[in-house]
């Protein structure tokens, strides 16, 4: 990640001291603090950036109009990562500043405070507005263009993320509509499985006699096989009788 510049105006504040020495006391003491903290390089002091803070709160309890202190206050804020507060006193300063220059450094600040909390709209029109005061400083061209690069990534992320979304929901209705197939196929199924059962039952009483007909059937087949063999019973007792009577004639 390259890295993001912000105007100062630090060195700027020493020359244009209020004359009442408790107020150059606090201001000469927070421009102290401040630029030990920058020197370190290795880790950001914010013990330091704190403390500027407190002292040119102190100068400003004297004087709160001083754009050139409020200026460094909103610096000391930045670098304390309190983007929110940093913009909105940048943002103060902008409209306050009476040169040109002056304006875009504020503007430029701005902006850096409000890309590093990823309102990267916000910061390309602050960098925009600030080249209009002072179209030839290079440090905005420079962020200007990191945060135009940035939003460019994130339409392409976001473009992608659509994409996804939107093949992910062409599966997923696919899918669906792949098992409505599958449960019409069953349903037709089970459909016609319950129609051959039917059926089925239907033909039954054509083919098979209940238990109690079959009972009355074969009652009524018994009988009839008495009958017969009583018939044939007296038809022997009857031919036989003739046959004694014959015998003794």
């Amino acid at each position: 990640m390259k890295r993001i510049i912000l105007t100062a105006m630090i060195i700027t504040s020493f020359a244009i001291l209020a004359p009442a020495q408790n107020e150059r006391k606090f201001v000469r003491n927070g421009n102290k603090l401040f630029m030990e903290a920058v020197k370190d390089t290795t880790r950001l002091d914010t013990t330091r950036f704190s403390n500027a803070e407190t002292e040119y709160r102190k100068a400003l309890n004297k004087k709160p109009a001083d754009t050139k202190w409020n200026f460094n206050l909103a610096d000391a804020l930045y670098k304390q990562m309190r983007f929110e507060e940093a913009a909105g006193k940048f943002n103060e300063l902008a409209d306050k500043m009476e040169t040109p220059e002056e304006k875009a450094r504020a503007l430029h600040n701005m902006g850096n405070s409000q890309l590093m909390q990823q309102k990267l709209d916000e910061s390309i029109e602050a960098y925009k507005d600030a080249l209009r005061n002072n179209p030839n400083d290079l440090d905005t061209k420079y962020n200007l263009a990191y945060a135009q690069m940035l939003k460019k990534q994130q339409e392409q992320q976001q473009q992608q993320n659509q994409q996804n979304q939107d093949q992910n929901k062409d599966q997923n209705q696919d899918q669906q509509n792949q098992d409505q197939n599958q449960d019409q196929n069953q349903n037709d199924q089970n459909k016609q499985d319950q129609q051959n059962q039917d059926k089925q039952q239907q033909q039954q009483p054509q083919n098979k006699i209940s238990k109690e007909n079959a009972e009355q059937l074969l009652q009524a087949l018994q009988n009839d096989e008495r009958d017969i063999q009583e018939k044939v019973k007296k038809a022997k007792a009857a031919k036989a009788k003739r046959t004694r009577v014959e015998k003794e004639w």
